[in-house]
């Protein structure tokens, strides 16, 4: 009897998916636990592996197509053990009674005249050729053909569905526009700490926690500062009421091959520097291979993205709903500013802040924006005001 592929569950609220790629066509072999289709939902990816190893026998649900948790989307039929084969010996060429190979019935001198006549040059042509090269002479010359009009260009469109997550974050952006009253700030940042700091003490921190110091975990740990002084922006508008919280889950934007996800760092106040690179990279590592569980993703009070990674200087990124604020970082450029009455070059960075303007203020908005600032300019504060 068949076995049956089901659609596990993905997620505490999630009932329906989407179908994605398979990974395996029917007739395949599989092994256990070798994963055989895509199952994609509103909150994650995962990759169904197969109970048994077997044949994929049937293929129930497309690629694209929409199932229910606990519903059939494949068979496989269990292997089973087989007996080894027997071996023969591999027959050889049949030859006539008596006959080597390629020996034939015509007698020696017939044979010798067939080779002659096949080895023999093609028969020359009849007369001493004058009359060919003159009628040759006589033909026209083949004109080349006339030149036509370039051919229009190639003009297609492409019509592709798009997959469930995409259509969820749609949504959910959409949604955000039209909820909540979006308003963003924006400040730039001297990073010349920063950097000092990374280059002074990048090795060292490689070497003893076999992760690199990146820019992220510094402005996580800036954003708990500023959260903690500025609370409503890590709340939630719930109906007619807020919700205030005393613990930061901070959202990490990563770009993948499929779209944005936005995994949480659970208690981010709670954790070093080396703990955050560590969780950062492993989160991003995850949503990249398509490995994130849907708990990953689930909740966060706050949200971080950096779009300087390709380049943008200056952009207004839109709250994660149903967080009230979301912190968006852009491209590093030395640029000229002002320095105790001199011109300087330093590396600086626009950062902006989009908020709910329902619960957050536009000075709670401001200040808190240079309060990180402030922290990135001048980390040792954090120590001394912890």
């Amino acid at each position: 009897m068949p076995i049956e592929l089901k659609v596990p569950s993905v997620g505490e609220s999630v009932t329906e998916v989407e179908i994605g790629d398979w990974l395996k066509a029917e007739g395949d072999s599989i092994e256990k636990d070798e994963n055989v289709v895509v199952i994609e939902s509103e909150k994650a990816t995962v990759e169904l592996p197969a109970p048994v190893s077997g044949k994929l026998v049937k293929i129930r649900k497309r690629t694209g197509e929409s199932a229910h948790v606990g519903e059939v989307v494949g068979e496989i039929e269990q292997e089973e053990v087989a007996s080894p084969p027997s071996r023969k010996k591999p027959a050889g060429p049949k030859h006539a009674e008596g006959r080597l190979p390629g020996e034939t019935d015509k007698p020696p001198a017939a044979a010798e005249s067939e080779a002659q006549e096949s080895k023999a040059a093609p028969a020359e042509p009849s007369g001493d050729g004058r009359e060919s090269r003159e009628n040759s002479q006589q033909e026209p010359l083949a004109m080349p053909a006339a030149a036509t009009s370039a051919a229009p260009p190639v003009r297609s469109e492409e019509v592709i569905r798009m997959n469930l997550w995409r259509r969820t974050l749609a949504k959910r952006l959409v949604q955000a526009k039209q909820e909540a009253a979006l308003l963003t700030t924006f400040n730039e940042i001297d990073m010349s700490t920063i950097a000092e700091l990374r280059q002074k003490y990048s090795k060292p921190f490689q070497e003893k926690y076999q992760t690199k110091l990146g820019l992220m975990s510094f402005f996580a740990k800036a954003s708990v500062d500023a959260l903690k002084e500025f609370p409503q922006v890590n709340a939630e508008v719930r109906g007619e009421s807020v919700v205030y919280r005393n613990y930061c889950d901070i959202g990490i934007a990563v770009s993948t091959d499929k779209g944005l996800v936005v995994p949480i760092l659970r208690h981010t106040e709670r954790l070093s520097f080396a703990e955050l690179e560590k969780s950062i990279a492993d989160l991003a590592q995850r949503a990249r291979e398509n490995k994130l569980q849907p708990e990953d993703l689930e909740g966060g009070t706050f949200t971080i993205t950096n779009g300087g990674v390709f380049g943008s200087l200056v952009s207004t990124p839109i709250v994660n709903p149903p967080q009230s604020a979301i912190l968006g970082l852009h491209a590093i450029q030395e640029r000229p500013v002002a320095r105790e009455g001199q011109v300087v070059i330093r590396p600086m960075m626009y950062v902006a802040l989009t908020y709910d303007h329902r619960i957050i203020d536009g000075r709670e908005a401001v200040l808190f924006l240079r309060r990180v600032k402030e922290t990135i300019e001048d980390p040792a504060r954090m120590l001394i005001e912890a």
